[in-house]
């Protein structure tokens, strides 16, 4: 199992829910870990006899391709093979030819980006996330796996300009609040709660019925120890949401619960329970996009 701080796992699930819900995230890299975190050597839960037909698998796909390089079905196949089997390094070779062969698809270029970044090649990540933002500059999951190697590498003001960028070259009629959401994560990450919570109170006023910004300023002013404000919020982001989403946002509300209130024997007056401690594991809005692909479907 690889570790988790309590924050990361919630910004991850709202952050997720966001994406869900205007932010493109493409399905098999939205499992984020903590970062730093090192790659399972094991298989993903396969028993002896699964490991052994897939492993037979890959080696089918392999024979496929010594004759025709650029079948991509042999190419998915193994690509889909190694990356059940947990090899991730493995996966990297497939997936670049079959990036190469659908440049017009930036999914798979954001998918290798972020595999490298994983891998440790930042440079590499880098090059393949600028490379698509050249091309589509308010593509969210490049634009995000960018934003996470400039704060990585103590570059916020680069970070910010990136997204700023974006935002300035939207064009009417689209949806930017994805690229907010992004901004306040960026200002977050360097203690500029103000900020944040400012692109929440706008994107609110905005559209009311948008339950992404209240849930991001819930888990902020839970944070920031504002347990019954985050309690509330919560509640509106659990009546706003889509129905698909509603038990991931009560799973966190469940989190968010204000200290209970006992009363003391023969007093009348309630005695408020031992306040819990709030002070954060990591830093408010801190980054842990490292992903870990997945199976290719």
């Amino acid at each position: 199992m690889f570790k988790r701080h309590r924050w990361a796992i919630n910004l991850v699930v709202a952050m997720s829910l966001l994406a869900l819900t205007g932010l493109s995230l493409f399905p098999i890299f939205n499992l984020v870990l903590d970062g730093g975190a090192a790659v399972a050597t094991e298989p993903n839960n396969l028993s002896t006899a699964q490991t052994a037909q897939i492993q037979a698998q890959a080696q089918g796909y392999m024979q496929v391709l010594k004759r025709e390089p650029e079948n991509q079905v042999a190419l998915k196949g193994l690509l889909d093979a190694r990356l059940q089997l947990g090899d991730i390094k493995g996966s990297l070779l497939p997936l670049e030819k079959i990036a190469a062969l659908n440049p017009q698809t930036s999914d798979y270029t954001v998918l290798l980006a972020q595999t490298k970044q994983y891998l440790g090649d930042k440079e590499g990540a880098t090059a393949n996330y600028r490379t698509v933002l050249t091309i589509q500059p308010q593509n969210i999951n490049a634009l995000q796996g960018l934003v996470s190697l400039l704060l990585e590498a103590k570059r916020p003001e680069a970070a910010m300009g990136a997204v700023q960028t974006a935002l300035k070259t939207t064009g009417t009629g689209v949806d930017v609040t994805p690229l907010k959401l992004l901004l306040a994560q960026v200002y977050l990450t360097q203690q500029r709660n103000a900020d944040a919570l400012g692109i929440y109170d706008a994107l609110i006023e905005v559209n009311k019925e948008d339950f992404r910004p209240i849930l991001a300023k819930a888990l902020v002013f839970k944070q920031m120890g504002n347990l019954t404000e985050a309690q509330s919020l919560m509640t509106a982001a659990v009546d706003l949401a889509p129905s698909e989403y509603k038990d991931q946002i009560k799973q966190l509300a469940q989190a968010t619960q204000p200290p209970k209130v006992s009363v003391a024997p023969n007093l009348s007056t309630p005695t408020p329970a031992a306040a819990p401690a709030i002070a954060p594991t990591t830093a408010p809005g801190k980054f842990t996009t490292t992903p870990k692909p997945q199976s290719v479907k």
